[in-house]
């Protein structure tokens, strides 16, 4: 399994958002932070000068330039109400009380009435932050913000001040707020996040664990992290130790410019293991600019559900090359199913722009505002053609897309396509209505995978309904068999199969390499 795969597997426990969260119950850890490291920092004497180093290669200069534009961001929570029960000992709301009163009965608990509500203990959280204007506006994550009833900022001179909520976007991480400094502040400048390269020097600065402003070095590990927490995921990824804290604080680079917000770390063990996660400052600064402007943020919405064209993909649809973004079901009633846009259409281009990859996709059509009416570039069974599509507006983050397996069917007579692997059959009634089919679906389902086959290397499960093979619809399992063996026999590499698993529709390519 690769490492990402870990991680997804075990993001609850090991993606942390690097906001901390200051509780009550730790006792020891409060006493420790005491005001959450907000204690005075004395301000340098040394003169900033960007884009320079000492002559020792000492990072000092660029720390002088950036660092008293760097804040913490405190957050009052808002209490969540609790269950308290007169009778019980366990609280009201724990399996043990049942029987507690089948050994007291009502002697023990009154009758069952709406219990009343006491008030939480108060949960305060820490974050950083950056000013970017010097009126006193700030950039922070949304994850810092998210459910606060009031927001503190502490300058780097150990000054508070209160700070307004001026506008936050949740799909990107991201949150905007406003402070009265009463005079002008130190900023930072955005920089430019496209030019990183792995191998870059960057420095991570915030208030880790609230111990107060920290400066950690390191590189760039890799770019365009994709770790599934939002449907706009391009995080770079730093060695530069960031911990519960850092979270809205900069990153910036030699030239002491930001190209990044740290936002996430991997670890197993709730501190920094020097995997870092940072939002882009090319994709941040576009998104700050809207929210500047108040409120929440407005994203287009196509409607379709889309894949990478890998190689395996793109040489069954007899494609020169992969690329594009694939289209493996269509919304109903979306602004693509108006638009005329298909099953196994390849959207190249998106209003004007070349599309790489789905992410490519989903970005460029996020940024369109609603209603605005956009050219689609789609390569369709061979043939290049455009398509107008009105984008609509995306209010909820998109579906997730089911993973899970169906019910497998039980065993009985069909066909096989031994070049693959596959032990196929034809949708009867018992077997529509054992995994609950609908009466208009057609195709064949999978009986059998061979381990030792292409089919299971590439992911088909039994269970799965092939509804097409080359884009071409099939209504039983000899037409997939026969569908198979024809690709086969015209040259090509890998046949490529419209598979429907649960409510998703994702297309598959099967090399016949093995075959």
């Amino acid at each position: 399994m690769s490492p990402f795969g870990i991680l997804r597997r075990h993001r609850v426990a090991a993606l942390l958002g690097a906001a901390l969260l200051i509780s009550p119950v730790v006792v020891s850890f409060a006493q420790n932070t005491g005001n959450a490291g907000l204690s005075k920092v004395v301000a340098t004497t040394q003169t900033p000068v960007a884009g320079t180093t000492a002559p020792n290669g000492s990072f000092a200069p660029v720390v002088a330039a950036t660092k008293p534009a760097v804040v913490t961001v405190t957050t009052v929570m808002k209490a969540q109400p609790r269950i308290m029960s007169e009778g019980s000992p366990f609280g009201g709301n724990s399996p043990f009380d049942d029987y507690f009163r089948q050994f007291f009965g009502d002697q023990g608990m009154p009758a069952p009435k709406t219990p009343p509500q006491q008030q939480g203990p108060r949960a305060e959280a820490l974050g950083s932050g950056f000013i970017v204007s010097a009126d006193g506006t700030i950039v922070t994550n949304n994850h810092v913000v998210d459910g606060a009833s009031s927001i503190k900022v502490t300058l780097d001179d150990g000054t508070e001040l209160p700070a307004t909520l001026v506008g936050h976007d949740a799909k990107n991480d991201l949150a905007v707020l406003k402070i009265k400094a009463g005079k002008s502040l130190p900023t930072v400048k955005w920089g430019d996040s496209d030019k990183l390269m792995t191998g870059d020097q960057v420095l991570a600065i915030g208030n880790p664990f609230g111990i107060g402003t920290t400066v950690t070095a390191g590189i760039v590990s890799a770019r365009g992290r994709d770790l599934h927490s939002g449907p706009f995921d391009d995080f770079i990824q730093i060695d530069a130790p960031i911990n519960h804290g850092n979270s809205g604080g900069p990153l910036v680079d030699v030239n002491g410019n930001v190209v990044g917000i740290n936002t996430a770390i991997y670890s197993p063990n709730g501190g920094s293991v020097g995997v870092g996660f940072a939002i882009p400052s090319d994709q941040a600064q576009k998104v700050v600019a809207k929210l500047m402007k108040g409120g929440n943020i407005e994203y287009g919405y196509l409607g379709v559900e889309i894949q990478p064209v890998t190689p395996d993909v793109a040489s069954a649809m007899g494609l020169d090359h992969p690329g594009g973004a694939l289209v493996s079901q269509v919304n109903d009633g979306s602004p693509a199913a108006k638009a005329g846009v298909e099953t196994g259409d390849v959207i190249t281009g998106f209003a004007g722009q070349d599309v790489k990859d789905p992410k490519d996709l989903s970005r460029s059509v996020a940024d369109v505002a609603p209603g605005a009416k956009e050219t689609l570039d789609v390569w369709r069974k061979g043939k290049a053609m455009q398509i107008s599509v009105e984008v609509g507006r995306n209010g909820e983050d998109v579906k997730t897309a089911s993973t899970g397996n169906s019910s497998a069917p039980g065993t009985g007579q069909g066909s096989r396509a031994p070049g693959i692997g596959l032990g196929l059959m034809d949708i009867t009634s018992d077997i529509r209505q054992q995994m609950n089919l609908p009466e208009t679906e057609h195709g064949a389902v999978v009986a059998s995978v061979n381990p030792d086959k292409p089919a299971a290397a590439a992911g088909i499960q039994p269970g799965d309904v092939i509804v097409a093979v080359n884009q071409a619809p099939v209504k039983s399992a000899k037409q997939v068999t026969q569908a198979i063996a024809q690709a086969g026999k015209s040259g090509r590499k890998s046949v490529l199969l419209l598979v429907e698993r649960g409510d998703t529709q994702i297309y598959v390519a099967v090399p016949f390499a093995n075959g």
